[in-house]
């Protein structure tokens, strides 16, 4: 039947907790053993509300369980109402690209080309660089298990040769489909006020990737991937873990919550499921699982179609930042009232009696089931362990086709790649019209690197510059004018005798030290002119003075008689 808020009352919430559905026996296994090395975080998850409280009405979030095979919905609430989807875009990038294979636009083994649009893409990414090539089918795997946005983009320039064209792409794909609530602005579902869903065009959508591409599908099931040394996990949490869950993708934004789509597949059923807006990764799925105990132990029947369900209302997606990503003990509180609600029907059929052993919550066999929902002993269960599906970069061995690349808007792969329409360029140059205008280097810009050296070619860029201007020029050559009247001065007659008056002893020694630290010097050089000429001076009046003696000495000896020694 269908849920509607109604269902979720306070009246009909009754306290319930993992410990009311396992044996002694169990209990006491997994409070000595199990408890220790798991932490009681993930206990807590499911006891908080009935140990805390919480039994206020637990307003759901949009939900809807659907069969793949025959689109009967056995559960819906709010899946009409518009939803920012995050990553679960994929699935539409996914579907568009193979459209594309199909009629044979492009092929798996065309290598796309990572342009500098996609390689600038936010987390989750690969992180290739551009001008890297990788085939459509590689891309593929990478775009379900990694959640890659890099190659999300890579992949709409290759399919349709712009994100804009892809995005026109995927609102007719999605028209076509009757998803009466979607809205695509772009591959790989980061925020966007215009970017919309909901719980029921997803379901939509991931029914058309089954049965329109069964074989493809096969890849949102995908543990691991392994290139080259490099183990990429996938996030959805469920697979190994969940009986049956064989794909398919999850999601998150602050805004958004965190978002799930899941295919399971058991005793000859399908079923496709959908959570959005979940507090955190363990509720989203210990939800999941609840409504998937509902529909494989027929808790829930079909009640409709779902290409039969009236539209949602008009309106803007709810902003779930607040209570996402700042304050989420209130949306983590209803959310544990929902699951709460959501298993007390298969409680009501647990046999009380059943004491099958400890360790049969991980045997997944009758007992199992009888024992306990697989909602409350999820958690508990092993990390799976994974075969690695190998992937690689390059072209495929042999390939001999064009690249898929950037190019203008739903022009055939192999068209010549346009700047103008390459969507290789920042959005924010596009959003100041400068689209297709690559920013080239300006060729007077210095490096950062060695600033010290650019700053000093600056320093003696101006230094020269400042030397060939004229008011330079004329008070350099004001500077030697003085410099030589100075100069003439010292050397005046007048000055030297003056100097030489006050002369002392060793006045006329001049070293070749001073001389040549005069001339570093303009002021020491005009003294030491001065020096010099004053030991000139005296050296000249030494000789002199010398001439004369001896002159007198030879007067002497002619009028004196000489005697023998």
């Amino acid at each position: 039947m269908r849920r509607s808020r109604s269902d979720f009352s306070s009246s009909d919430v009754t306290p319930i907790s993992i410990i009311h559905v396992i044996s002694a026996a169990s209990r006491d296994y997994m409070r000595r053993h199990l408890f220790p090395a798991l932490g009681f975080g993930l206990f807590l998850i499911v006891t908080a509300g009935s140990y805390l409280g919480f039994t206020a009405v637990a307003a759901a979030n949009p939900a809807i369980v659907v069969d793949a095979a025959t689109g009967d919905v056995l559960y819906a609430e709010e899946a009409t109402e518009p939803w920012f989807p995050a990553s679960l875009t994929k699935l539409m990038t996914f579907y568009v690209a193979l459209s594309a294979v199909r009629d044979h636009k492009i092929s798996l083994d065309t290598p796309i080309m990572i342009s500098a649009r996609a390689a600038r893409a936010a987390p989750s990414k690969m992180g290739f660089k551009p001008g890297t090539e990788v085939t459509l089918d590689n891309a593929l795997k990478m775009l379900v298990v990694k959640s890659a946005n890099d190659l999300a983009v890579a992949i709409a320039e290759a399919v349709s040769g712009s994100v804009p064209a892809f995005a026109e792409d995927m609102n007719a794909a999605a028209a076509k489909l009757g998803m009466s609530e979607s809205h695509f602005d772009n591959p790989n579902g980061l925020p966007d006020p215009d970017h919309v869903s909901s719980a029921h065009d997803l379901a939509v959508l991931a029914r058309a990737i089954y049965l329109t591409f069964p074989k493809e599908a096969e890849m949102f099931g995908i543990g691991e991937l392994r290139l080259g040394n490099q183990i990429i996990p996938t996030h959805n949490n469920l697979l190994g873990r969940y009986p049956g869950v064989d794909g398919m993708k999850t999601g998150f934004t602050c805004a958004a919550g965190f978002n799930l789509i899941v295919t399971a597949q058991r005793d000859g059923h399908r079923y496709i499921a959908v959570v959005l807006g979940a507090p955190n990764v363990h509720l989203r799925m210990l939800k999941m699982a609840a409504l998937l105990d509902r529909a494989f132990d027929g808790i829930d029947h079909p009640y409709e179609k779902l290409d039969a369900m009236e539209p949602g209302s008009p309106g803007a997606a709810p902003d779930m930042h607040n209570n996402v990503c700042q304050n989420r003990a209130k949306l983590s509180a209803a959310f544990v009232a929902q699951i709460k609600q959501l298993e007390a029907p298969l409680l009501a059929e647990t046999a009380p009696a059943a004491s099958p052993g400890p360790m049969a919550v991980f045997t997944g066999g009758a007992a199992l089931k009888r024992l306990a929902p697989v909602a409350l002993t999820i958690a508990l269960m092993p990390r799976p362990v994974f075969e690695p599906v190998s992937v690689y970069l390059g072209p495929a061995p042999g390939y001999q086709g064009p690249v898929a690349e950037a190019r203008p808007p739903h022009s055939p792969v192999g068209t010549a790649p346009l700047p103008e329409a390459a969507s290789a360029y920042d959005e924010p140059v596009k959003a100041h019209g400068l689209a297709g205008s690559p920013l080239k280097p300006d060729a007077a810009a210095l490096p950062l690197r060695g600033r010290h050296v650019a700053h000093r070619h600056i320093h003696r860029h101006h230094t020269a510059k400042a030397k060939t201007h004229p008011k330079h020029i004329a008070k350099a050559k004001l500077k030697t004018k003085a410099t030589s009247h100075l100069a003439a001065a010292d050397t005046h007659p007048k000055v030297v005798a003056k100097h030489l008056a006050h002369q002392p002893r060793h006045a006329g020694k001049l070293t070749k030290t001073s001389a040549s630290r005069s001339k570093k010097h303009l002021h020491r050089n005009v003294a030491v002119k001065g020096t010099t000429h004053k030991s000139k001076s005296t050296k000249l009046a030494a000789k002199t003075h010398e001439r004369q003696a001896q002159s007198g000495k030879a007067k002497s000896d002619k009028s004196t008689p000489q005697t023998a020694q």
